[in-house]
């Protein structure tokens, strides 16, 4: 029988139940992390779970045919089959960038494509485990009233729409005017309490915080770290995804950095279990006007909260990283690397790949000019294999998209604009102007 339990990061001793609502050490106030019996888990070689694993990959047995759940044992084994929450969530493409690549010397290079999920984005493969949970602990008699997340817009999707399909209220709060329309639009749809807050994340994140230590109240931030073991999975599946291959880097957006932890974790286990003999190093983009992160890479580790200023890419509009300790501890053991990108570097990056046949979030497009940056200083080189991991859908921004083709995002040339060119209904004006651009 496996079995998993929340431990403290910092090494308090005792273990906690899964399903409470416990997001801290009760001891020292610190993070708690999920542990796994490991013991229990070698039990199987590394083929075997691989085999496992390819077996269920995509399937209709259920719950296995989705991407987290098919590593269920890996996830959150004491949730009943009956019990999970999923719309298949996962098993999202791996693109070979190969053409964006080729023009920045990185001819291996691939992304992530996270946003090709129910949602639109990465939070679902963590919202997926957080929800069943809830479903679970409320069949099994504790009172949860409802399920409460602090968002930039991607996980209020996500909890609302998983807390619809389990029939659980949700309550969101959002930061007023900082969220794409169609953020707003998703938990609204999906019938959650949506409260938009004359705050930054920061301060949307405060209060739930304070709402979760009410009873009843159950809290859904990745500060729970029931949602980070689903999105460990990320790391499983790009590796499955290559005949269990680890890339040589891993690039992905920061915000509130539960993501960077999960990459981590991911790969721990995998190594643990000796499905991997290696570890890729990963690289955090930041988002110039919300840097911490970067800050404390700049200084030996020594973390301070920022006050996080505007930022196209919204999602990572965070200047106090719940996850930070945990997101420090994981980039010391991978050789990490965190670097920042501008307005301009970011929204150039995004429509530079968007040339190629891609339709990157603008927090993709701060991973791609971090990657251009490493590009252009050799610190990435072209035989290494490199993923990014785009967090979310590009069709959730295209006001982002319409503001840049239209030269409209305040302080940015916008180098590569493509407006509409418009013309009287002629057929002469039409080959004129085809024949120009031709």
């Amino acid at each position: 029988m496996y079995r998993a339990s929340f431990r403290c990061i910092a090494g308090c001793h005792g273990t906690h139940p899964l399903f409470t609502p416990l997001y801290r050490c009760p001891t020292c106030g610190d993070l708690l992390e999920v542990a796994h019996d490991m013991e229990a888990l070698k039990d199987r070689s590394a083929g075997a779970w691989m085999r496992l694993f390819d077996d269920r990959y995509k399937r209709t047995l259920w719950p296995y045919g989705s991407a987290v759940w098919g590593k269920k044992e890996w996830v959150c084994p004491d949730i009943r089959d009956d019990q999970i929450v999923s719309m298949d969530e996962g098993g999202t493409n791996l693109l070979w960038a190969e053409r964006y690549g080729t023009s920045l010397g990185v001819p291996d290079l691939w992304i992530k494509q996270c946003g090709n999920s129910h949602t639109g984005s990465f939070k679902d493969l963590g919202m997926t485990v957080l929800v069943s949970a809830v479903r679970q602990m409320i069949t099994d008699g504790q009172q949860v009233r409802a399920i409460a997340c602090a968002s930039t817009g991607d996980t209020s999707a996500a909890l609302a729409a998983y807390a619809a399909a389990a029939g659980i209220p949700a309550i969101v709060l959002l930061p007023k005017g900082k969220v794409s329309v169609a953020q707003l639009l998703q938990p609204i749809a999906n019938g959650a309490l949506v409260l938009s807050l004359d705050t930054d994340f920061d301060g949307c994140m405060a209060i739930v915080q304070r709402l979760a230590a009410e009873e009843g109240v159950y809290l859904a931030n990745s500060m729970n770290s029931l949602r980070l073991e689903g999105q460990k999975t990320v790391s499983i599946e790009i590796v499955q995804q290559w005949d269990w291959q680890v890339p040589d880097v891993i690039i992905i957006p920061g915000g509130n950095l539960g993501n960077v932890s999960a990459l981590g974790a991911g790969f721990d286990m995998m190594q643990a279990l000796g499905v991997v003999a290696k570890r890729p190093r990963i690289v955090v983009a930041q988002a110039e006007r919300a840097n911490p992160l970067y800050l404390a890479y700049r200084n030996g580790w020594n973390f301070e909260p920022v006050q996080a200023q505007s930022t196209l890419a919204s999602a990572i509009q965070i200047g106090n990283p719940v996850s930070i300790r945990k997101a420090i501890r994981t980039l010391q053991a991978y050789d990490g690397i965190v670097e920042q990108a501008n307005e301009t570097e970011l929204a150039d990056a995004s429509a530079r790949a968007d040339r190629t046949g891609m339709f990157n979030c603008p927090h993709t497009g701060v991973a791609l000019a971090v990657l251009e940056k490493l590009a252009r200083r050799g610190e990435i080189t072209r035989d290494q294999r490199v993923v990014v991991v785009s967090t979310a859908n590009g069709l959730k921004f295209s006001d982002f998209k319409l503001q840049y083709h239209t030269k409209q995002l305040a302080g940015i040339d916008a180098r590569l604009a493509n407006s509409p060119v418009e013309l009287p209904n002629d057929y002469d004006a039409v080959r004129r102007t085809i024949d120009q651009h031709a």
